[in-house]
């Protein structure tokens, strides 16, 4: 990889979590060796890399190479086309490592370069970085759903809790996992759109699933809770701390007076249910895909993790192990349910790819095998 394409990425990666719905992009102008112009996308800035770089580097530009880490866009949306602006500067080269999915692009925007004069250079090279990049915005454009990964935290032996982990009973659960693995997971929900968990996670640890970065978002993390009958409390951390940023999945057998309550704190509530008379998981992912959200992180308990896996609706795993055994009967597995009755039938992984966490921890990364 060239080192400007290289600078690209960089820059690419200060927009995270400040994007979507849009990608994450970075760009370089280089006229005679030496960087003239920077840019990278952020959703609230509007302007796209490709222009703020080709903004700073001014009459430079002409004759330059740009270096963009996804095909500049040839169609209006909030911003004119990208195209558009390369040509009116002059740019002699354009460097991307990856077309852009988006239908309304999709390989046009270096066909209008190339159709102009400008020479248009694929560095594939570097295809897996970018794709690796703006992995929800590539997988929404493909599918049309957002990106779907199952988070937990476990010992050795795959337990996430132990019999007596209940803040109910008035005993102190502790961390499964190192303040290390708790500050990355953070990265995480700074990088996703949405969090979900079940109304047994909510009820026994009254989370918060905020993003506690502090770094600044494209828009609030939306927090998800699967909760059939409305028994989240309108005094738990979660329902008081909505700024229109809770959404409430339930079914038609939900109290009608616990719905006021909720909504009357700013908590948005959905009836999605399926025919058994469950909350329904694929309409979440359908509404989410609807409302523009590219992204959702699974944060919750064994029976939610296990129908997440069974059901398809997890795309990717990432699964935080810990240096401990907990062991027993009782202990929750990762995954409960009913799980599968044969070790050939087991749900299969591939992309696996391990993360070490500094001193003794380690982070799995894997994707569901489909078919």
């Amino acid at each position: 990889m060239s080192e400007y394409l290289e600078a690209a990425f960089e820059l690419a990666a200060q927009g995270l979590g400040r994007t979507s719905p849009n990608p994450a992009v970075g760009a370089i102008v280089v006229r005679d060796g030496e960087i003239v112009g920077r840019g990278f996308h952020t959703y609230s800035g509007v302007k796209h890399a490709e222009v703020l770089a080709l903004e700073e580097a001014r009459e430079q530009a002409r004759g330059a190479t740009l270096y963009v880490t996804l095909e500049p866009c040839c169609h209006q949306g909030r911003t004119g086309p990208c195209v558009d602006a390369i040509l009116a500067a002059g740019v002699r080269k354009v460097v991307a490592p990856i077309r852009d999915p988006n239908p309304q692009v999709a390989g046009q925007g270096f066909t209008r370069l190339r159709d102009a004069g400008v020479e248009v250079e694929l560095e594939t090279s570097s295809e897996a970085r970018a794709a690796e990049l703006n992995e929800p915005f590539i997988h929404f454009m493909r599918t049309g759903l957002p990106l779907v990964t199952l988070k937990a935290a476990l010992t050795l032996d795959g337990k996430i809790a132990a019999p007596e982990d209940d803040l109910t009973s008035g005993r102190t659960p502790g961390w499964i996992t190192s303040e290390q693995a708790r500050a990355h997971v953070q990265t995480l929900r700074h990088r996703s759109d949405a969090i979900l968990t079940g109304i047994g996670t909510v009820l026994a640890d009254d989370c918060r699933l905020t993003d506690r970065t502090g770094l600044e978002r494209s828009r609030p993390l939306l927090r998800i809770v699967l909760d059939s009958q409305l028994r989240l409390p309108p005094e738990s951390r979660l329902a008081s701390s909505c700024r229109e940023d809770v959404l409430v999945i339930t079914t038609s057998a939900a109290s009608p007076e616990r719905r006021k309550r909720l909504e009357a704190l700013g908590v948005r509530i959905e009836v999605m249910e399926r025919r058994d008379g469950r909350v329904s998981l694929q309409g979440v992912l359908e509404w989410l895909a609807r409302e523009k959200y590219l992204s959702l992180m699974i944060e919750a308990g064994s029976k939610v993790n296990w129908s997440a896996l069974e059901s398809g609706v997890a795309d990717k795993i990432f699964f935080y192990y810990a240096p401990k055994i907990l062991g027993g009967l009782q202990s929750l597995p990762v995954a409960g349910g009913a799980g599968r009755r044969r070790r050939k039938d087991a749900i299969r992984f591939h992309r696996v790819r391990l993360h070490s966490i500094a001193p003794d921890e380690f982070a799995v990364e894997a994707w569901l095998e489909r078919g």
